[in-house]
């Protein structure tokens, strides 16, 4: 007998499980719909913070990065000013490297000027590519402006 009290209790505990889990689990249409619509409206604010985010990110990239091409520019005619001071033949000898440093210089310019957005995964490659070409034109510039006093 109470072995067949425990098979019995068992099996109305399994069954309250099941009709649990389908009062649970079965949403009316309308229900299912507003949950829906609750998960798009939740989408669309994270894609528009995102956005957000990205659009703020790419802003203070680009300042950042205008303002050194602007550091560049200045420490080009820095150095174009004192080869005046120079020989001429040591003129002659910079003016090569000096115009190659500029066109690094405007080149640079112009991929940022020119950047379209393509993804994150792009802009990414784009950040750490563009980044590590500054930072080599700026310590090519340093390095000539060292050059020059030696």
């Amino acid at each position: 007998m109470k072995n067949v009290i425990n098979k019995l209790n068992a099996s109305l505990v399994l069954a309250s499980i099941i009709v649990l889990f389908f009062i649970t689990s079965c949403n009316s249409p309308a229900e299912k719909v507003e949950n829906a619509q609750e998960d798009v409206v939740e989408a669309e604010q994270d894609l528009t913070e995102a956005q957000n985010d990205y659009s703020k990110e790419f802003e203070n990239f680009k300042k950042e990065m205008d303002e050194k091409i602007a550091t560049n520019d200045k420490k080009i005619a820095e150095i174009n000013a004192s080869m005046l001071k120079e020989k001429k033949s040591v003129q002659d000898e910079n003016k090569e490297k000096i115009a190659i440093l500029e066109q690094r210089n405007v080149n640079i310019k112009q991929r940022m000027s020119e950047y379209k957005d393509d993804g994150n995964e792009k802009w990414q490659s784009f950040k750490r590519e563009f980044s590590h070409d500054m930072d080599e034109l700026g310590e090519s510039l340093k390095n000539f402006n060292h050059n020059d006093k030696k």
